[in-house]
Formats: C-alpha cells, structure tokens, sequence
C-alpha cells in the first residue's frame, strides 16, 4: 500500500509540475504576444505621425508647386491649358475653325467660346491671318448689312480710319446681298452673301 500511496504522489507530483511548466510556457507566449501587439502599435503611432508631417509639409509646398506649374503652363499654353486649339498673337488668342458654315452661325460660335470674330486692324494681323488662313476662306468680324456700303467691324472698331486690305474691286456688292466679308485669295477681303458656308477666324484677349 506504501508503495501505490508513493506511486500516486510521485504521479502527482509529475502531473502538477507538467501542468505549472504548461502554465509557464502559457504565460511566456502571452508576454510574446502582448509585446508584439505594442510593438505594432507603437509603429503604428510613429507612422501615422510621420505621414502627418510629411503631408503637412506637402501641404505647404503646394501652392509655390501650382504657382510654377502655371509659370510653366503659361509658357506653353499662353491662351490656356484647355485651349490648346487656339494660337497665340501679339497679345490676342486666335482659333482657326476645321468646318465651314454661314456668317451668322460663326458669329454665334465665336461668342459661345467668348470670342468674336477676327477684327484685322493691322497688317500684322493681317500677315498672321493670311499665313494661317493660306488661301482658304475664312469669315472675319465685318459686314456691312445694317446699311449697305457702311462696312463695320463688330466690335466697334472705326472702319473708316483704320487699316483694310480688299482684293481690287472688292467690295462691289456684285450679286446685291453681298453683305459679309471673308479673307480670300492671297489673303485679301471679299465680300460674299452672308448665307455662303466657309471657315471662320475667332480672337479673344489672353486669359488672366
């Protein structure tokens, strides 16, 4: 009976020393583990701290950055970056229309992109018009329909004090409804029926 009663102590010795070393173990991997998890949050913390510096910083950077890139833009695109389409002279913005139509309705589309049709008061201008338009026909700002013989520039521009450049025997009113003028062969004047269809020059001043 000893001998059983020490079997069974020694057995239990066995079992609590196993269960204690169980525990440590236990204990130890749950030490590991809630280190690990402040490590984690710990550089968690530092790197949403740095993030927030950096786009602070970024944030202060920005506006020189868009101030540059305009600078930058501005160069390339002087009539703007969504206005690739229109061409910079002397100061104005000029688009050169791709499709034909009457006067009235290029009249209408210069003012829907806020513009005008061309006013050519110089011979620089008319140079530049004449060198894009390159013999084609091409509406400009001036007509004479409110009066006949009385040619205006649409804008308002004095018609008689500033620079022209019809083709000889232009205007002649030769089928008596000739009341628009487009630039023409070599890039002179002609008045035509303001219903014929051919391409139109819009200017705009640059944008600020």
């Amino acid at each position: 009976m000893d001998e059983e009663h020490l079997h069974d102590d020694l057995q239990v010795l066995k079992d609590r020393n196993f269960f204690q070393q169980r525990l440590r173990s236990f204990l130890t991997v749950y030490l590991l583990l809630a280190l690990l998890f402040f490590m984690l949050i710990t550089l968690f913390a530092v790197s949403l701290s740095r993030v927030s510096s950096i786009s602070s910083k970024l944030n202060e950077v920005k506006p020189e950055w868009k101030q540059n890139f305009s600078g930058k833009d501005f160069l390339l695109f002087p009539c703007g970056p969504r206005s690739r389409e229109w061409e910079y002279f002397d100061g104005k913005c000029y688009y050169f229309s791709l499709s034909r139509t009457n006067w009235y309705k290029a009249k209408a589309q210069c003012e829907e992109m806020h513009s005008q049709l061309a006013i050519i008061n110089s011979y620089t201008k008319q140079n530049f018009v004449m060198f894009r338009t390159r013999n084609e026909r091409f509406w400009i700002g001036l007509t004479d329909e409110s009066m006949e013989g009385e040619w205006k520039w649409i804008d308002g521009t004095d018609y008689k004090t500033t620079f022209t450049f019809w083709k000889e025997g232009e205007p002649n009113n030769s089928d008596h409804n000739e009341d628009c003028a487009h630039v023409w062969m070599s890039g002179k004047w002609n008045d035509v029926a303001c219903t014929y269809e051919c391409y139109y020059v819009c200017e705009k001043p640059l944008p600020n």
